[in-house]
């Protein structure tokens, strides 16, 4: 942390700890229901949001060349620099989740049409890329806090485990988009 920013108290540090348990489950909750029919929200008649899968697919991209470029700060012991990628990584996964909602509870779902050897990869993909977006969200955040906490033995901790879960959930999702909306007859 650079040399104006202070170290929160404990007791502060372990409730904004319950509020990211907190935060996740509301997540989990809110992207279940997008799962379910009942819930969709119906659109006026002519708007669409269609084009949000590529926005934020693209913005997936933008989080994962944050998280390499922190990397390289922290690296070069450039602690400033790394803390910006980092944030900017984090407002752009929550830019993300935003509009991911957006598009599930306005939309119906797409079925991959491909078929052949790229239709287990791509299941394989999906899975591997919902199941640790879902279960990394707490841990990121976690780990977000304790970095900002200035706990840097156990941010290091969090994030020698925490950081490649979270690059895989941004390339990944990316390379679902590109099967599912750009290439879903590849295989064939």
């Amino acid at each position: 942390m650079s040399e104006s920013s202070s170290k929160i108290s404990e007791a502060r540090e372990r409730q904004l700890r319950g509020g990211v348990w907190v935060v996740s489950v509301l997540v989990w909750i809110v992207v279940g229901l997008m799962r379910r029919p009942e819930w969709h929200l119906a659109l006026p008649e002519g708007v669409s949001l269609d084009f949000l899968p590529a926005v934020y697919s693209g913005i997936n991209v933008l989080v994962a060349t944050c998280l390499v470029l922190a990397v390289m700060a922290v690296k070069r012991g450039e602690i400033e620099k790394h803390r910006h990628f980092i944030t900017a990584a984090m407002a752009l996964s929550g830019l993300f989740l935003l509009l991911y909602v957006a598009y599930h509870f306005t939309s119906s779902e797409v079925k991959y049409a491909g078929t052949g050897w790229v239709r287990p990869v791509y299941f394989f993909l999906l899975i591997t890329h919902v199941v640790l977006a879902a279960v990394t969200l707490p841990f990121i955040l976690l780990a977000y806090l304790s970095g900002w906490a200035d706990r840097r033995a156990a941010h290091r901790r969090m994030v020698k485990v925490i950081f490649p879960l979270w690059f895989y959930v941004a390339v990944s999702g990316p390379v679902v988009y590109l099967m599912l909306h750009v290439l879903p007859s590849a295989g064939n």
